[in-house]
């Protein structure tokens, strides 16, 4: 997608750009939005993070792109797909991901962006299925992953490893969706 954007009626997914940096460690920051990580973000680590996503991009040609608002032009959030690179039943496989600003929430930009991103995908990759990952107790996830069409697989659900023993977070969940006939 370098170059390219994503564009739904309301968003365009986009490459990164220098100014995003601050509404996203911004966003790393607050507390509710973290609420299902281990911990916030600093602006050291949201900037790191952002310069990982650009790698990961450069590299496939996908990744999480930054989420604008067309009405605008505002910095939402990400959403996008990423190869999962540690151990785990799906290492591998590609996920679909979001995060966006608390003020955004309960708007369907979520599920408008994944969308979007799935459609993306079926048309310019050659993916079987895409997955998604997040801790069990994170229904506001999973909800959105049912209504993407995906379903949910527990021979795939997993104890994450970067995660310690004692976390309220470590017991995830994996849905699925199957490249469309």
């Amino acid at each position: 997608m370098s170059g390219t954007a994503i564009e739904t009626q309301r968003l365009i997914l986009r490459n990164w750009r220098f100014e995003d940096r601050w509404p996203f460690a911004e966003m790393n920051g607050d507390p509710e939005v973290m609420r299902y990580f281990p911990s916030t973000l600093t602006r050291d680590e949201s900037d790191a993070l952002v310069g990982r996503i650009g790698q990961h991009l450069a590299r496939h040609g996908f990744g999480l792109w930054a989420v604008e608002r067309k009405e605008d032009r505002q910095f939402l959030g990400f959403c996008g797909l990423a190869r999962i690179e540690f151990a785990c039943p799906i290492e591998g496989d590609v996920e679909i991901g979001w995060r966006l600003a608390r003020h955004c929430w309960r708007q369907g930009y979520a599920l408008e962006a994944a969308s979007a991103c799935l459609e993306w995908a079926w048309a310019h990759r050659d993916f079987q299925r895409i997955v998604s990952m997040t801790a069990d107790i994170n229904e506001p996830s999973w909800s959105l992953m049912r209504k993407l069409g995906m379903e949910h697989r527990p021979e795939l659900d997993f104890l994450h490893p970067r995660l310690a023993d004692d976390s309220p977070l470590k017991p995830h969940v994996v849905y699925v969706v199957d490249r469309p006939a």
